[in-house]
């Protein structure tokens, strides 16, 4: 039982410490393969729930500005304008 309990005490740590790291490494990983290769081209404007399952995006791209709705099933894009000034 005292044979337990050490080994007990000895590995739950060290598999936190485990875990631990390899998000840490996760996250080290993403930022350096993210691509920090300067401006987005999309960027999210603005967001409005219709139902828990259901949402219209106004998603801005390459100047011009798309209306999306996202559900579970995917994205449809519903509607296309060129986009607004910044200071408007």
């Amino acid at each position: 039982m005292l044979w337990y309990i050490v080994k007990l005490l000895v590995l739950l740590p060290l598999i936190g410490v485990m875990a631990w790291g390899s998000l840490k490494f996760a996250q080290k990983m993403q930022a350096k393969m993210g691509g920090s290769t300067g401006g987005k081209s999309a960027r999210v404007i603005e967001t409005i729930m219709l139902s828990p399952t259901q949402k219209l995006a106004v998603i801005e791209f390459h100047g011009r500005e798309i209306l999306v709705s996202a559900s579970r099933t995917g994205l449809v894009r519903l509607a296309e304008a060129p986009a607004r000034e910044q200071g408007a």
